[in-house]
């Protein structure tokens, strides 16, 4: 059978906390699992110090993590991410931002390269050489 990484959830309702479990892939969400290798609270927690931003808490043991990777279990979306963010594993999907000044430049380029054609069809043009006359200097 499978093996797989991924979360089960405990906590109140609208209150979710995670663990980090190993456990069989066909066996229910939150049965009992083979092994508890973390924890993750989706609720930002505010700063320690008062300022600053919220953040998340998330516990792991990197060990067992690394282990059972190894072996073959295989992660869920949710807990690749979660690997992810550790840099136990490659993000399955690669945010590409792209600054908005460059942005605008791309658009701007895009619309440079649109060619527009008249109502008459499609017209050939033709390359001609044109001469310039040397300009009198006073």
């Amino acid at each position: 059978m499978v093996v797989r990484l991924r979360l089960a959830r405990f906590g109140a309702r609208n209150r979710p906390l995670y663990n980090i479990v190993v456990s069989q892939a066909r066996t229910a969400r939150d049965s009992k699992p083979m092994e508890v290798i973390g924890t993750y609270d989706p609720i930002p927690k505010p700063a320690p110090d008062g300022e600053g931003k919220p953040f998340k808490d998330i516990q792991l043991d990197i060990t067992r993590a690394k282990y059972w990777l190894g072996v073959g279990a295989q992660p869920s979306d949710p807990v690749w991410r979660l690997f992810a963010m550790f840099g136990l594993i490659e993000p399955q999907w690669k945010v590409v931002r792209i600054p908005a000044q460059q942005e605008d430049k791309a658009l701007y380029e895009k619309v440079q390269k649109v060619k527009i054609i008249p109502d008459g069809g499609p017209k050939t043009t033709s390359t001609s050489t044109s001469t310039t006359k040397p300009t009198p200097t006073a």
